[in-house]
């Protein structure tokens, strides 16, 4: 099989140009990649190579025979490939299940309002009040997920490949016709690491309960409910400290409710880090924590690096993150409670050595059944040989 694979690419921070890294050199492995650059030359240059794989001009339309694998996320980074969606061959992997915040980004912020209209009316026909609200400059917090606008993209293509089978059902019962497979989302595998060294390192005593959050610091992620669940169990004489690992502009209103609870001596942040430090980070934890309400059925890239490094994660319970066996990911109740619930699963953690040592054997199980790169290159390709004949 010959794939042209269409992507962000490192060093955008973003997570799918981590994946892209980690996937491709198993990707290789079974067929014949050649990756586009990215248009801002931020990237790879053309001639070069990425992860073995050759770079070609991101213009470059796909050979006869070629599979064009094009990478879709809810954000501007993957602006530029949209114009790629009409060409033959071609197949999206989805990595949200919402992209309304990707169409106002390729309509809207350029000023093409008619565009957005029509795109929008012609996923949702019922959305005329969004449109007129939208025009006026009214938006509402909700509004990506009540109109997800997958279909203002997906149309005409090859076919889709989704993360879960929530995804899976969604973007089935929007467009019917088009072929959809599930394929588990891969992250590099930490192999053996000393994680009491990275504690060490990050001065964590052995009786600290670690809980970590990965990644961009935006309101959806629940971090108030994260920051009241660590004030809670300090409270109760409970040895919680909070790693917050990652960056975002929401960082300084972070700081300010820490310093509101008094927990400034407990919560760390250690902004961005570099990834081949990265990797291991998440085996230093006790608990992971990846919360998203609403959730727009994204791919959690931070949860299965927690499960790759053994270490249990807290999640939301809805959408996709219920597909986790709940031994290895303990579910929290979105709304009021979850900072209640989150307290609750970390003081279990500290009371329940031995059902905690259990969980982390669960994690580590369930990223290797079908989480790594070599696992999940293999689904993609099986996958692919279906849609694309």
């Amino acid at each position: 099989m010959r794939i042209l694979w269409a992507s962000p690419l490192p060093p955008v921070r973003s997570g799918v140009a981590d994946y892209a890294v980690e996937l491709l050199p198993e990707l290789a492995r079974l067929s014949d990649v050649r990756v586009l650059a990215d248009p801002d030359g931020s990237g790879p240059e053309p001639g070069g190579t990425i992860a073995g794989c050759p770079v070609v001009e991101w213009s470059t339309r796909p050979a006869a025979g070629d599979v064009q694998l094009v990478h879709l996320g809810n954000n501007p980074y993957h602006r530029w490939l949209l114009d790629r969606l009409q060409l033959q061959r071609t197949v999206v992997v989805l990595h949200d299940a919402v992209l309304h915040h990707l169409l106002v980004e390729s309509t809207l912020a350029v000023g093409d309002d008619r565009r957005f209209e029509g795109l929008l009316l012609e996923a949702h026909p019922t959305a005329g009040a969004l449109v007129r609200a939208r025009t006026a400059g009214v938006t509402g917090p909700l509004d990506p997920f009540l109109f997800p606008a997958r279909r203002a993209f997906l149309q005409g293509l090859s076919g889709v490949i989704v993360h879960s089978r929530w995804a899976e059902r969604e973007v089935t019962r929007d467009l019917p016709e088009l072929p959809v497979a599930k394929v588990g989302l891969s992250v590099e595998d930490p192999g053996a690491v000393d994680r009491m060294l990275l504690r060490r390192r990050l001065n964590i005593s052995p009786h600290d309960m670690l809980v970590m959050h990965l990644g961009f610091l935006t309101p959806q992620k629940g971090l108030h409910d994260l920051l009241g669940a660590v004030a809670a169990v300090r409270r109760q004489q409970v040895p919680a400290r909070l790693l917050i690992v990652g960056e975002g502009e929401h960082s300084e209103s972070v700081g300010s409710l820490v310093h509101d609870l008094g927990i400034e001596d407990w919560v760390g942040f250690t902004g961005f880090v570099p990834p081949e430090e990265f990797l291991p980070f998440p085996a230093a934890a006790d608990l992971g924590v990846v919360l998203r309400s609403p959730s727009a059925g994204e791919t959690s890239a931070a949860a299965l690096r927690f499960l790759a490094c053994g270490t249990p994660v807290a999640v939301s319970a809805l959408h996709q993150f219920l597909e986790l066996p709940e031994a290895a990911a303990p579910r929290v109740t979105p709304g009021p409670s979850a900072a209640a619930d989150l307290a609750r699963i970390v003081r279990q953690a500290h009371t329940d050595p031995v059902g905690w040592k259990l969980r982390r054997s669960a994690a580590r199980e369930v990223y290797l059944s079908e989480h790594t790169p070599r696992s999940a290159a293999g689904q993609l390709v099986s996958a692919l040989m279906k849609m694309v004949r």
